[in-house]
């Protein structure tokens, strides 16, 4: 049976070359306009209607205001009204010039500036004139007024992901699941029939060791395996979160981040050296006589009492290697920032603890391999194909230096000198990328400008100085606010490719970080494009955040989603999940196939954002849409961040 995930195992390779198509310009042309001309032909009428696109959520009070009009034909004379409480018109004017057309059907965007308003309160647009049409209502407030909510819930949905005994009810009314989790045991890694295409396997995979203890942890995305490789992205995202978004530790993000390191604490066994990567068997054999989780439709409180299905019930658990061997570097890099993290927020209330999680990151750091060939990453390496991990080493780096000097460590400068030279060696690997799971740079640069900034006179004579790491990160926006001036909805992803939505809200917290970092807020405009983007001012007029807005995913390709939350868009939801967005269309070329056996169908109808597919992608909110609508814990990590960053302004 094909999974929710496996086929975007095979294909999110492409993803690891996003960042790379943005930076060097090679991808497909221009963001997704603002849509849904509700269905007059063009020239049918005198005056044509237009779909107008807004940030559903609403727009920072102090921050720029843009909105699209979305047109079957070139119109002139389109006006707008900005209408508030009580029907009152508060601004009114022109539509801009031409941002160009979308598709055969919506041959024209236009943009709607209404950035001199700053009255707190709750709006819409009215477009008058050459064409007509009414946007949905949003908010203008504070940052915290209009970002808090999606911060919020961004975190919501690791808590509706937890595994193991200390799962949070949440909307999902999830419950305690993979409790034989406590006793799991190892396994040689499978062989497989197709590694690249298909994580089908060509026989039952070996026992070589256990019980080890792998509960708890976050489900990765539709399914229920818990990977090293994302959860590793996740925690590091939710730990920068609460640090520079101002909450500490025990902030939301904060809070929840300890929950995923504590995971991670049980995959590294610092005992015997191993580093536990994987946990769950995707596919069985094709024959049906080994079953794994992609193959079952189901909650995963089930799986705990399933004896039909052994895998399923006792989830084997792989290794990235032999006790006490070399760890790959990209996971060594990224395990070692996550724990040298926590150190960070302990330094000043629980030294003890911050110097244990010190020496946890150190040892592990210590094992990278510096001259890794094929990088590890998952059980087979298809789910998750990463290529770079120079970004990896020197975010590691930069965050065991930071931590040693808060804890006045005298191996914070050899630290440092090593993340300095990973980082000046990530600018001529293969495969960068802007931030997201496959490239932690933009992370990794700043923090390393930082602690450069803190060495003071003992911080010269590394491979880098501060100012060249943060050239690093403003060239990474640079690129893609080049790509966004040049599309009609101002999107400075990828987004005819896998991951749009995790670039592009990784784009926004490079660009918050970069500000705050520098004090250059040059891309604080580009910033806020790209959030309107994620949430509604977009060709197809939706948000891709779930519970965000008036119009989001209501069929997330997932099974928590689909069997435990509603499909109307009203509670219970999986509130919070960020899908990946729209794809490229050659992605659903022959359909969606089938319906799994389990699955509750949805949507009921059609789809209705066929017609809006254009510049060479495609978006369907569908339950089988893996390649669009499937959330992930490196989609949300990169979401939680953005968001927390923007509420805090």
């Amino acid at each position: 049976m094909p999974s929710s995930r496996v086929g975007t195992a095979a294909r999110r390779a492409a993803s690891s070359k996003i960042a790379t198509a943005v930076a060097c310009g090679l991808t497909a042309a221009g963001l997704l306009a603002a849509l849904s001309l509700t269905g007059s032909d063009a020239g049918a009428a005198a005056t044509p209607r237009g779909l107008v696109r807004v940030n559903q959520v609403g727009y920072a009070a102090q921050g720029a205001k843009e909105a699209f009009l979305l047109a079957a034909s070139p119109v002139k004379g389109a006006t707008w009204r900005l209408v508030g409480a009580g029907g009152r018109t508060v601004a009114s004017g022109r539509t801009g010039g031409s941002l160009g057309g979308w598709n055969a059907a919506y041959r024209a965007v236009y943009g709607i500036d209404f950035g001199t308003v700053r009255a707190p309160g709750r709006y819409h647009l009215v477009v008058g004139g050459g064409a007509t049409g009414t946007s949905p209502a949003f908010t203008i407030g504070t940052p915290t007024a209009v970002f808090g909510r999606p911060a919020a819930d961004t975190t919501a949905f690791f808590q509706a992901q937890r595994d193991g005994a200390g799962t949070v009810p949440g909307q999902l009314g999830r419950e305690p699941s993979h409790l034989n989790d406590t006793h799991a045991s190892v396994y040689a890694w499978p062989s497989f029939t197709d590694p690249d295409e298909s994580d089908t396997i060509e026989a039952a995979p070996k026992r070589t060791g256990g019980p080890v203890d792998v509960s708890g942890g976050w489900f990765d995305a539709g399914d229920y395996l818990k990977f090293t490789e994302t959860t590793s992205y996740a925690v590091a995202a939710l730990e920068v979160a609460g640090r520079d978004g101002g909450g500490g530790p025990d902030s939301p993000p904060g809070a929840e981040a300890r929950y995923g390191l504590d995971w991670l604490d049980k995959m590294w066994d610092g005992a015997t050296g191993t580093l536990y990567i994987q946990v769950g068997l995707g596919s069985g054999t094709q024959d049906g006589g080994v079953v794994g989780d992609h193959d079952v439709w189901r909650l995963p409180q089930a799986d705990d009492t399933d004896d039909a299905h052994p895998f399923l019930q006792d989830r084997p658990v792989f290794a990235a290697g032999a006790p006490g061997s070399r760890i790959s570097p990209n996971q060594a890099g990224r395990l070692a920032a996550d724990f040298a993290l926590a150190a960070q927020s302990y330094a000043a209330t629980d030294r003890a603890k911050a110097r244990g999680y010190l020496a946890t990151a150190a040892r592990i750091y210590a094992l990278a391999d510096t001259h890794p060939g094929t990088l590890v990453t998952t059980v087979p390496a298809s789910y998750y194909p990463e290529t770079s991990w120079q970004d990896d080493l020197a975010f590691g780096g930069a965050e065991l230096a930071l931590a040693a000097q808060q804890l006045h460590d005298p191996r914070a400068d050899g630290w440092l000198a090593q993340g300095a030279a990973w980082a000046k060696g990530h600018q001529s690997e293969a495969g960068t990328d802007t931030l997201n799971m496959y490239d932690t740079s933009a992370l990794a640069d700043l923090d390393l400008a930082r602690a450069i900034r803190t060495a003071g006179r003992s911080g010269t004579g590394l491979a880098v100085t501060a100012r060249q790491l943060t050239g690093y990160v403003r060239a990474q926006l640079a690129t893609g606010r080049a790509r966004a001036q040049a599309d009609p909805f101002h999107a400075g992803a990828v987004y005819d490719d896998f991951d749009a939505d995790s670039h592009t809200l990784g784009l926004v917290a490079t660009a918050r970080l970069y500000a705050a970092t520098t004090g250059d807020h040059t891309f604080d405009r580009f910033a806020v494009d790209q959030l309107d983007w994620v949430l509604g001012a977009n060709a197809w007029g939706t948000s891709f955040v779930v519970g965000e807005g008036s119009t989001f995913p209501r069929c997330t390709a997932g099974q928590l989603g689909n069997l435990a939350g509603g499909s109307d868009g009203r509670p219970p939801l999986e509130v919070g999940a960020v899908v990946n967005g729209p794809n490229g269309s050659d992605q659903f070329e022959g359909g969606l196939g089938d319906y799994l056996d389990g699955m509750r169908r949805c949507p009921a109808g059609g789809d209705s954002f066929a017609r809006f597919t254009g510049h060479g992608s495609t978006y369907a909110d569908d339950v089988r849409s893996w390649q669009s609508s499937e959330p992930a814990l490196d989609m949300d990590a990169s979401g939680v961040l953005a968001f927390t960053l923007s509420a805090r302004g």
